[in-house]
């Protein structure tokens, strides 16, 4: 009966592998997510591409990035951000180790600076607005709002899956042994910090 028991046991366990893991070695949802933001970076690709297309379209009398950004403010909100990516490695590294405690703390701390960074997005786009730029002012505004206000609303994206998973772990449903499911979305977290990085060098450090 043990040797039976223990190659059952076996047998559960390799199949377990198989359905988790591919031949590369990570889970398919690990893969999953990869692959995910591999279309993304086209898709941000492309609205990049097009603002910079677009960037130099504005009339003579129309309202252009040297009139309305204020790039002090910008950047004390992409530091915001940033600063979310390390306590995301905090919120990975707490759950990996057990510490469910901590786990929690520092998801609800990434998702506050999150929070901050769209709060500051959404000021920045009021005072834009009251200055002039609108959504259809000129191409620069177009092609400006579609590619940061896209930004923004994965950072959102970003949000709620962080709330969720606090929301998992206060269930008791998120422990040690789901830790890839943080590092997943965690995976995500540091792509929009990514992205931003280079949406602000682009667009607000070289405007024109």
């Amino acid at each position: 009966m043990t040797s039976e028991t223990g190659a059952a046991e076996a047998a559960t366990q390799s199949a377990h592998a198989e359905e988790h893991h591919t031949s590369t070695g990570i889970s398919n949802e690990k893969l999953a997510m990869w692959v995910f933001l591999g279309s993304e970076c086209l898709l941000f690709g492309g609205l990049i591409s097009v603002y910079m297309f677009n960037k130099g379209r504005i009339g003579p009398n129309d309202v252009g990035p040297n009139d309305v950004f204020d790039i002090p403010f910008t950047s004390v909100s992409s530091f915001v951000l940033l600063m979310s990516s390390l306590t995301m490695v905090f919120a990975v590294s707490s759950i990996a180790r057990g510490d469910l405690r901590g786990n929690r703390i520092w998801l609800t701390t990434t998702a506050a600076l999150g929070a901050t960074f769209v709060a500051g997005q959404v000021y920045e786009f009021t005072a834009f607005y009251s200055e002039g730029l609108g959504f259809t002012t000129n191409l620069f505004g177009s092609a400006f709002y579609a590619l940061t206000g896209f930004h923004g609303a994965h950072v959102t994206i970003g949000i709620i899956m962080l709330m969720s998973l606090l929301v998992m772990s206060l269930r008791g449903n998120l422990t040690q042994e789901r830790a890839e499911t943080v590092e997943i979305i965690g995976l995500y977290w540091h792509f929009v910090d990514i992205v931003w990085i280079v949406i602000f060098t682009i667009v607000y450090l070289f405007p024109q």
